[in-house]
């Protein structure tokens, strides 16, 4: 059962600056040693420790262990929702009147075309594939979740997305829903079939990753993805 003791505490362990930047570097789905994690939040490795090791406790990070070695990701994709969530509002200066717009540089512009948010796609790309599949009647997206039509199925299907890897459609993730966009403020497609929709891109080399959560689109990919979703890749 949710307390405002239990929300209050959440809320205080995100809202740290270098445990909000160590969340953030994991946003891409990988994941990383405390040492990484450290550098990219440029904090000293015994600083960042202390901060993991509350994360973990918290549930909101799991440990993976290969040998000697520890490697921190997200605990769940809920997590990953929540910082995309935070971000949205916060890119968008809620709740300070008078705020400043923020002005995004060039590796920001990067993300804002493509991405990753956790285990799918985000940005225009992904948002402009998910207009399109809505705009076709291959996927319905609500405000409270989102379902896959028969001629979506069968679209996904001759691009090569499998929907019964990873989770599948049985597991206790649900299959298909709409994220909010931070960048576009708008959605695109999560869950089960936004992680196949992902898998599918990287193996077709449609996409190839980039630094931290940059998703960079091949030439061929720019021409395969216009050809299946009719958008503009960038």
């Amino acid at each position: 059962m949710l307390t405002t003791s239990a929300l209050a505490r959440t809320a205080a362990l995100v809202g740290d600056p270098a445990r909000a930047g160590m969340m953030a570097i994991l946003m891409d789905g990988r994941a990383r040693s405390a040492a990484e994690l450290a550098r990219g939040a440029g904090i000293a490795p015994q600083t960042a420790s202390g901060h993991l090791a509350q994360l973990t406790a918290a549930g909101l990070l799991t440990v993976e262990r290969q040998g000697r070695h520890r490697y921190h990701r997200l605990a769940s994709p809920a997590v990953a929702r929540m910082l995309e969530e935070i971000m949205a509002v916060a890119a968008g200066g809620a709740g300070a009147p008078g705020a400043r717009p923020v002005r995004l540089g060039p590796r920001d512009a990067a993300l804002r075309e493509a991405r990753t948010c956790y285990d799918h796609l985000a940005g225009r790309l992904a948002v402009g594939m998910a207009d399109s599949m809505v705009a076709r009647g291959q996927i319905e997206l609500e405000s409270d979740g989102g379902a896959l039509t028969a001629a979506g199925a069968a679209f996904l299907g001759g691009l090569g997305v499998d929907l019964d890897a990873g989770e599948g459609r049985r597991g206790r993730r649900v299959f298909c829903r709409p994220c909010l966009d931070w960048s576009e403020r708008r959605p695109h497609i999560a869950g089960v079939l936004g992680a196949a929709l992902l898998r599918t891109c990287l193996g077709q080399g449609w996409v190839r990753r980039g630094e931290g959560r940059a998703v960079a689109v091949t030439p061929g990919g720019r021409v395969a993805l216009r050809r299946a979703f009719s958008c503009e890749a960038p």
